[in-house]
């Protein structure tokens, strides 16, 4: 497929040097259904992006489509605040009886506002106020939004600097394999919590993604999860989870702490919760925790009565019976396959590795460049993919879990293609 880029006049001259999608992808995308995006010549691209991962259920799903349209169409409430609704008590009932109790979790919902960012941002601020203290622990290569709360516990250092002041009260920690297996698991970590004079400040909590995505697919252990767990409950700090982008599914479970075997003390939840791409985020904690006063955290945007619908839609048609782990699973093992002989192909110089769990991947090329270019020439062919990693030297899959086996075969057809023609 040839793409001729198209004249984005009104976006270059009109919309902020900040963009940046739009730069990988010159193309003015129309509409989508499923796995696919069509732009406004007509040409067609298989979508392995997913919104960055706020479009598990894929684009314009039929089911979350139809419940939608048909609450709108009865005048709905649209805006709430955090008044009560009944699309919000469906959703949280839904909520309850689909996924905490059939997994014993015995949290509290929060609705922070639309956006992960604001999800990490009270919890930051919940876990400072329960335990009376600033200091919070993150981990090396760690990504958990661009406010500022969320910018200094994480790891970019382009990102940190558009910040423009100090980021404190944040200390990094190196993420499971730093090392490369050379150093005993938390051996620095505990050290300096042993330590009098280690300058450290006994931290409120933890923050963790069990797989970093920004921070180029790298895959926590679940051993590794139990022994941080541990290490959090042995010091008297709380374990975050930060399940934005791994969380409703992408991993297989619906939470990806779940095969830990872990309980978290708050975990974060935004991007597919809504199921349909409508901004929507959860903070969920220990009802132990709950020591807010009404309205200390508050905003205008954190009960949006659409993804509250959404939301609910898609628990009860993907997560009641248990099939959409299983389906997930099967196509990770899927992408495993195709992705191994991509890296046979090459051999094991051109490709580091490949990694992933469930539905999200990552391929890292020892010219760190080179990923950018395979994202490029997927682009053209007609495949769309993103590049993570602090360096950008990972192709990153983020396909809808609801992506076909056919559709999968054909994307990774064209991966492979792709890797072959940028050597």
């Amino acid at each position: 497929m040839t793409i001729t880029p198209p004249a984005l006049s009104v976006f270059e001259t009109l919309e902020s040097e900040v963009r940046s999608y739009c730069r990988s992808w010159p193309a003015v995308f129309d509409r989508a259904q499923g796995s696919y995006l069509y732009d406004e010549d007509g040409h067609t691209y298989l979508d392995f992006f997913a919104g960055a991962g706020a479009l598990n259920y894929g684009h314009n799903n039929p089911v979350l489509k139809r419940a939608l349209i048909d609450y709108i169409e009865r005048d709905g409430i649209t805006h709430g605040l955090d008044m009560g609704t009944t699309a919000k008590r469906a959703f949280l009932e839904t909520f309850q009886n689909v996924l905490l109790r059939p997994r014993d979790l015995p949290y509290k919902v929060m609705f922070p506002g639309p956006t992960g960012t604001n999800a990490v941002e009270s919890a930051l601020k919940l876990a400072r106020k329960v335990k009376g203290r600033e200091s919070i622990v993150s981990f090396t290569n760690a990504f958990h939004g661009m406010s500022l709360g969320s910018l200094a516990v994480t790891g970019n250092a382009f990102k940190r600097a558009g910040a423009g002041i100090p980021l404190v009260h944040g200390t990094p920690m190196p993420f499971d394999n730093y090392f490369d297996g050379t150093v005993q698991d938390f051996l620095w970590f505990e050290r300096l919590l042993e330590d009098q004079g280690s300058g450290l400040n006994t931290p409120a909590a933890v923050i963790v993604e069990t797989i970093q995505g920004e921070g180029g697919i790298n895959v926590a252990r679940p051993e590794w999860l139990r022994a941080l767990a541990d290490l959090c409950k042995r010091r008297d700090m709380l374990l975050i989870v930060d399940d934005i982008q791994m969380g409703c599914g992408r991993t297989g479970p619906f939470f990806s702490f779940e095969e830990a075997g872990i309980t978290p003390d708050i975990v974060t939840l935004s991007k597919s919760i809504g199921g349909y791409g409508m901004p929507m985020s959860l903070c969920l904690f220990k009802p132990e925790l709950d020591i807010w006063e009404p309205g200390e955290h508050n905003g205008t945007f954190r009960g949006n009565n659409p993804a509250f619908v959404t939301a609910a839609a898609a628990l009860d048609a993907y997560w009641s019976d248990g099939q959409m782990e299983k389906q997930t699973l099967a196509r990770g093992e899927q992408v495993e396959q195709a992705l191994t002989a991509i890296l046979d192909e090459h051999g094991g110089k051109a490709i580091v590795s490949v990694r992933g769990r469930g539905l999200v991947w990552g391929m890292e090329f020892a010219d760190k460049s080179r990923a950018g270019a395979v994202s490029k020439r997927a682009f053209e062919l007609g495949l769309l993919v993103e590049t993570s990693g602090p360096e950008s030297e990972v192709v990153k899959l983020l396909p809808p879990l609801t992506v076909s086996p056919d559709e999968l075969d054909e994307g990774l057809r064209i991966l492979a293609r792709a890797v072959r023609e940028t050597a």
